[in-house]
């Protein structure tokens, strides 16, 4: 079965992680070599979207329509966390060329990718190969998933998170 979302028509790899799970324990570097570690927003409502790769037709949508509705998310009491596995140079330069808000993560080992379930099989215009599969994880104040989604509309993606 195929659906087209966005600009991707793609049958991939679904995570195992669902509502009601703890979401596990990560860290990793940012665009500007900090360290980001999910126990640093206990308390907050967390935003965790996962993208293929910096500077492509819908990541870029995805994350403009984040960076758009920024405010709105804060007011509501989330914080944005962008993962790839683009390197921290890759997302110095998306973030400063598109004005994103939010921290980008530079997922090159795959660890928070592979821990998240995000990584796997995806298929493009007959092609199947590996690699990121766009999902967001919402998470509570406790870091318990609230909810997945896998179906991200790149051009409205701030919508389906504040539904």
């Amino acid at each position: 079965m195929t659906k087209v979302i966005g600009l991707i028509a793609s049958d991939v790899h679904k995570t195992k992680w669902k509502p009601g799970d703890v979401a596990p324990e990560f860290s990793g570097k940012d665009q500007d070599g900090n360290i980001v570690a999910l126990k640093d927003f206990r308390g907050k409502k967390v935003v965790l979207y996962f993208y293929p790769k910096d500077n492509t037709m819908g990541c870029t949508a995805e994350a403009c329509n984040l960076r758009d509705n920024y405010d709105y998310m804060l007011k509501a009491g989330f914080v944005v966390i962008g993962v790839s596995a683009d390197d921290e140079e890759s997302h110095r330069g998306f973030k400063e060329k598109y004005n994103l808000p939010f921290p980008l993560l530079a997922d090159t080992d795959l660890s928070i990718a592979k821990t998240f379930d995000v990584w796997g099989e995806k298929k493009f215009i007959g092609k199947t190969y590996t690699g990121m599969t766009r999902t967001t994880f919402i998470l509570d104040e406790n870091g318990v998933i609230t909810e997945v989604i896998t179906d991200v509309d790149s051009f409205d993606h701030a919508k389906q998170i504040m539904k």
